[in-house]
């Protein structure tokens, strides 16, 4: 029988599961453990270590260690570890190595197929590079699936009532957000949303800082620089940081400086000041929150279940701001270090047969898009459409007899092509040699199952055509992608202005152009006071165009508008 498994790829942690008399089960790692560390530590001249033997030998080895990688993915920036160099992609199958070699140990046979999971708000570049790391681990992907979508699957494996739940996903590096409507087998994702730079790792940080701060005060010095000094002091903030999610309070030994002898200064840190520290983080799961409401057309009243997935979600705080915000008590009967995992094994099992009466429908995460005339965001295919999806545009040429057209592949919110995330460029060449405008480019995107991008773009004249799968080379920074998210909604009323002002200027732009080959023509016998007259308003747009008030352009150019049909009227 062929046998694949889920795999959750965490930031924290890596987690495999599989299905067993129809059910999802856990599949422990070599050490016995159900969550494998997504750490992975490279002796000098010995095998990498992966999992709780790199955790072990970070604490004398910090700077030759690696963690958290998975919000690198998608980045082309390569991670310096001692004499060398690893891509993302290469760091991350290290660990799917690891896990899937544990599992075909404990199952007695081997695995060749996995469905990953991803979190919901990982672009095409991000998706790519996860594949990318199943492939150099020796796996082929069935099926990359959203981290909460997965959950969902475990959560309504057997449930038959119709209802809507929302699942919040933080995890150690992400957040995500998605509403699903579930009922008699079928589970349909109504929207996502999300923040891919924000989850425990940074409420770990904000501890941090505070125990430096602590330090500081005590000894009136700096804390010790060296990486496995600061890597010690960061495992003293994560463990007070989970203690703080069942307690009040609790103590840390910090230790104290060489010159002032051994020992350790105890220092207490309460649970209300790590919430005071980590307020604003909190806040930034609001609006992706509200987003992803909107986004389904509904209120927190129309939400049924509350799911709250990832180890971080077991803060106090995040409960509380749950309840605060959809008003209603979380669910608790689900592990929210496991279920991704168990997910995707229904997953796979789906794929494979062995389960049955499951329909996943789920969604794009970020609109996809080209760049048009001004830097605009042309529109294909818009956020949250049910995938497999596919669209498609007309465009034109912007330049008489041009033979040759970029296409800049976008993907995200923004009115402005620069705020969005690059995909990729490619050529259409062959295009017939005619005026602006004439020449008519069909451009069709097609997103696959995983969320993958496949594009094609044809000439409608002469049949001329190009199709692209984007790879996943100048991979752009996660930490990026996830601050344009977030921009994209509190400049929404900024970058529809600035849309509307480039607009504005095209179409006085192709007025004046308009106008210059008027008043060259024989205009009848009120020729020169019509030629008089559009030179005039002319003059005036070009100065206003300088200074881009668009209620000051399209007075202009309704005035030129009509100082050129009067051009017309009295030609004809």
């Amino acid at each position: 029988m062929v046998r694949a498994v889920g795999i959750d790829l965490g930031t924290t942690y890596t987690v495999v599961a599989t299905i067993r008399d129809g059910r999802p089960t856990i599949v422990p790692n070599g050490e016995g453990h159900d969550l494998t560390p997504s750490v992975v530590g490279f002796p000098k001249g010995e095998k990498p270590l992966v999992g709780q033997a790199a955790v072990a030998f970070a604490a004398e080895n910090a700077g030759r260690t690696v963690f958290s990688v998975k919000r690198r993915m998608g980045s082309n920036k390569k991670i310096a570890v001692a004499d060398a160099e690893y891509t993302p992609q290469g760091i991350s199958s290290l660990i799917l190595r690891k896990v899937v070699a544990d599992a075909e140990e404990y199952l007695g046979e081997g695995i060749s197929q996995a469905v990953i999971t991803v979190p919901a708000y990982f672009n095409d570049r991000q998706r790519e590079a996860t594949k990318q790391a199943a492939m150099l681990a020796g796996l082929d992907v069935a099926r990359i699936i959203n981290e909460p979508t997965a959950a969902a699957l475990a959560y309504g494996l057997e449930r038959e009532e119709a209802h809507t739940i929302l699942v919040w996903d933080l995890g150690g590096g992400t957040f995500d957000v998605s509403i699903l409507e579930l009922g008699e087998g079928i589970f349909e994702v109504r929207s996502v949303g999300g923040d891919n730079w924000l989850g425990g790792d940074d409420f770990t940080t904000r501890a941090t800082e505070q125990l430096l701060e602590d330090y500081c005060k005590a000894f009136g010095t700096d804390f010790p620089q060296e990486v496995g000094a600061r890597w010690s002091l960061r495992e003293l903030a994560e463990k007070a940081k989970l203690q703080l999610s069942s307690r009040p309070v609790t103590e840390v030994r910090l230790p104290v400086p060489d010159q002032q002898g051994s020992g350790y200064l105890a220092v207490q840190l309460t649970r209300e000041q790590l919430e005071s520290l980590t307020a604003d983080l909190l806040q930034r799961m609001v609006v992706p929150t509200r987003q992803a409401l909107e986004d389904a057309g509904l209120r927190p009243a129309d939400i049924d279940r509350v799911l709250l997935v990832g180890g971080a979600t077991r803060t106090p705080a995040v409960r509380a701001l749950a309840r605060e915000l959809l008003g209603k008590e979380p669910y608790r009967y689900v592990d929210p270090d496991r279920v991704v995992a168990m997910g995707a094994a229904i997953e796979a099992g789906v794929l494979l047969g062995t389960i049955e009466k499951i329909v996943l429908i789920d969604v794009l995460p970020l609109t996809l898009g080209i760049e048009t005339l001004g830097g605009l965001m042309g529109r294909i295919i818009a956020r949250n459409t049910a995938l497999p999806a596919s669209g498609g545009r007309l465009f034109t040429t912007a330049a008489d007899y041009q033979t040759s057209m970029d296409i800049h592949v976008l993907q995200g919110e923004r009115e402005l092509a620069l705020d969005n995330v690059s995909l990729g460029r490619f050529q259409l060449s062959g295009i017939p040699s005619a005026p602006k405008g004439v020449p008519k480019v069909e451009v069709v995107f097609e997103a696959d199952v995983d969320g993958m991008v496949h594009i094609s773009a044809t000439e409608l004249l002469d049949g001329s055509e190009v199709q692209v799968r984007l790879a996943s080379t100048k991979l752009l920074d996660p930490e990026e992608i996830a601050c344009m998210v977030q921009d994209a909604q509190q400049r929404a009323l900024e970058d529809r202005r600035e849309r509307e002002r480039i607009q504005a200027s095209i179409k006085a732009r192709n007025l004046l152009a308009a106008a210059e080959i008027a008043w060259k023509a024989d205009c009848g016998p009120n020729g020169k006071l019509l030629a008089q007259r559009l030179t005039q308003v002319s003059t005036k747009l070009e100065e206003t165009l300088t200074r881009g008030v668009v209620e000051e352009i399209e007075a202009l150019s309704k005035e030129l508008r009509d100082a050129l049909s009067a051009s017309s009227l009295t030609k004809s």
